[in-house]
């Protein structure tokens, strides 16, 4: 793993892989797996497969707010029951949640898309920005709490 981010690139990757035929929660995982070079089963990606368009197209949580949800969990979430560092884990998401909520204008992909045919451009483009913004509040939530980690470890 590495945590030299250019978040520049983070973004591109992100967008890139979503205009290549990954959807909004895909590309996130995709760009943050790539940049932070970690060693996850590309399973991570499948797994968020059925998040687009607001889980499967019911409209729900947007799919880049839900892909980027997973990747905080990979690096700040439990892996047994009881473990208390769930409550770091839903701090940090809350963060998230209320970052794409003021930036987007909310997280409900019903309510984001309203009035938008799924494959227009117009909702492509819009939803490009709702990627790039969240790979990039992602890596930064990531990095600085790695960062924190790595102080009380001196």
């Amino acid at each position: 793993m590495t945590t030299n981010i250019n978040m520049e690139q983070l973004q591109n990757d992100a967008v890139e892989i979503f205009h290549q035929g990954f959807a909004c929660s895909e590309s996130v995982i995709y760009a943050i797996k790539k940049n932070f070079e970690l060693d996850m089963s590309d399973d991570a990606i499948a797994m968020s497969s059925g998040f687009p368009w607001g889980l499967g197209g019911g409209g729900c949580i947007c799919g880049a707010l839900a892909g980027a949800t997973m990747c905080i969990g990979y690096f700040f979430g439990r892996k047994t029951p009881g473990d208390p560092k769930i409550n770091r884990c839903f701090a940090l998401t809350n963060e998230l949640h209320d970052y794409f909520k003021e930036t987007c204008g909310g997280t409900c992909c019903r309510v984001l898309t309203r009035g938008m045919e799924k494959d227009s451009p117009e909702r492509k483009a819009q939803c490009t920005k709702f990627v790039s913004a969240t790979v990039k509040k992602t890596a930064e939530i990531i990095l600085r709490e790695l960062d924190k980690e790595e102080e009380i470890a001196r």
